[in-house]
């Protein structure tokens, strides 16, 4: 079963007066990873690698930032493969401490800042989610809510107009569930609309 991490967590490792600053996080998609390596550049601009690695199915990627190849992202990589983690995005921020530490050292140093940050990171299992969209008149908003809170839907959109519309994500698993329970405390006035 995949997993993913429930926050983000960081760890500083030291290795012959070289720091190794790992941050791993959950992410959406690469374009979040991406953005959240980006804003630790900005963070440590006279860091001298900012490797990253991501597993997020189709979009996962291994960085090693100007490191010999293979060495840092590669590896962190593997650990997040071994931790059976999904969605999830490690970057380790290196500032060199004047000693080259070789591939092999190398290989160890990125490896075992991930590792040691996940010891402290509370993994979680990854469900599918399934997102919907509906409207109710305004008489049955507070029931809607309630029904939702009641089944452990995340709701994401709220919109007053004509009629309430209400956008919300649920665990795929309670979703026909949760369907069926709006379908009959609607009274045939809870309208299900199309995604966007």
């Amino acid at each position: 079963m995949p997993y993913t991490l429930s926050a983000p967590v960081q760890h500083e490792l030291l290795v012959k007066k070289s720091r190794f600053l790992a941050t791993v996080t959950p992410v959406a998609d690469r374009s979040e990873a991406q953005a959240l390596v980006q804003a630790l550049r900005h963070a440590h601009p006279t860091a001298a690698h900012v490797c990253w690695a991501l597993l997020a199915g189709g979009q996962s990627a291994a960085v090693d930032d100007g490191e010999p190849s293979g060495t840092a992202g590669r590896p962190m990589l593997e650990v997040l493969r071994r931790q059976e983690l999904e969605g999830t995005l490690a970057v380790v921020v290196r500032y060199f401490g004047g000693v080259k530490l070789g591939a092999g050292g190398l290989v160890r140093a990125y490896t075992d800042a991930v590792a040691q940050a996940l010891l402290g990171a509370v993994k979680v299992p990854q469900v599918a989610q399934h997102d919907a969209h509906c409207a109710v008149p305004y008489a049955l908003e507070g029931w809607l809510r309630r029904t939702l809170a009641a089944h452990h839907a995340q709701l994401l959109h709220t919109d007053h107009a004509a009629a309430v519309t209400v956008r919300f994500r649920i665990a795929a698993p309670l979703a026909p569930a949760l369907r069926a329970a709006l379908d009959e405390g609607g009274q045939g006035q809870l309208v299900w609309l199309a995604p966007d």
